[in-house]
């Protein structure tokens, strides 16, 4: 039986996150990787909504079910990139990552850029997954 398994830390000897991410994540040897395209605010017809909000709540859907089709969970989930074409409202991203995460937080980076793939893209975020 392997009792390895994913494991996150912030370290003491360095401030504390600044927001719902752990600093280091270690994957253990031998661990299946699973990295995701960009997932984005797109709904099941095809269609963007206009607000950034909308399309948070969209990409965090598309999230969950690409994570599923693979048989993963938040638990499997060791980095998230997170790209942005305008403010994000943290107040609402952060209600939709506690309901993928609770408070198992993998490391995390965000960057606001100028555009993404389409002109209707307000948000773009990539998975990095391993399941032991």
């Amino acid at each position: 039986m392997n009792s390895e398994k994913i494991t996150r830390k912030n370290p003491t000897s360095m401030p504390a996150p600044v927001g719902n991410y752990t600093h280091i994540t270690k994957i253990p040897r031998n661990a299946e990787l699973y990295v995701t395209s960009g997932q984005v605010g797109v709904d099941r017809n095809g269609q963007f909504s206009q607000t950034m909000n909308e399309q948070v709540r969209n990409t965090f859907n598309n999230i969950k079910t690409v994570l599923e089709s693979e048989g993963l969970s938040a638990e499997n989930i060791i980095k998230v990139n997170i790209w942005a074409t305008e403010n994000i409202d943290w107040e609402f991203l952060y209600s939709e990552w506690e309901q993928l995460f609770s408070n198992e937080y993998p490391a995390m980076t965000i960057g606001y850029i100028t555009e993404l793939g389409l002109p209707e893209i307000k948000i773009e975020i990539e998975i990095w997954a391993a399941k032991v």
